[in-house]
């Protein structure tokens, strides 16, 4: 994909190649596809994660679009460095089964010394159902007491995001 300003009109647009070498406009897909390909690369390990917008726009672009429920965690380091980006559960439309143990353990593997757990919600409702928040108090709990610290629990829609440390949830 490239950026093209054209004479006439002063707009960008941007194109793509197609197979035989010609340029046409990027279909709103391809635009998706090309952004997601570009904040993977700039978000790897090592990179911070302080920044609350960093975080969201991250985590939307590798969740929003999908058309069943993920459950991830970004594992940091002791100066909220990311040290990975784990899928840790995959559902159906509507849910998925999130095991604590299974999260803490997975942290504990990596050596994290914090977390920041994230979640679709496909049908677009942004409000947490009673098992996410029941979820994040245990897995909070559990970390607590292994001294890994759970930054935040986000639920992610196409159109936009729930906090859990935001609405003081944690």
């Amino acid at each position: 994909i490239m950026s093209h300003n054209t004479i006439h009109n002063e707009s960008s647009e941007l194109l793509v190649r197609d197979a035989f070498g010609q340029y046409r406009l990027a279909t709103g897909d391809e635009v998706l596809k090309a952004a997601r390909q570009v904040i993977g690369r700039r978000v790897r390990r090592g990179t911070s994660m302080s920044s609350p917008h960093v975080v969201r726009d991250y985590l939307h672009t590798k969740l929003a679009e999908l058309e069943h429920e993920v459950f991830v965690a970004l594992l940091l380091d002791s100066q909220n460095r990311l040290i990975e980006y784990i899928e840790l559960f995959r559902g159906t439309l509507a849910q998925t089964s999130v095991y604590p143990r299974e999260v803490v353990k997975v942290a504990l593997s990596r050596n994290a010394a914090a977390m920041i757990l994230a979640h679709n919600h496909p049908s677009g409702n942004l409000k947490p159902s009673q098992a996410d928040i029941k979820i994040t108090k245990e897995i909070f709990d559990a970390g607590k007491t292994l001294n890994i610290q759970l930054l935040d629990h986000l639920i992610i829609t196409q159109k936009s995001y729930y906090s859990f440390a935001d609405e003081n949830m944690l």
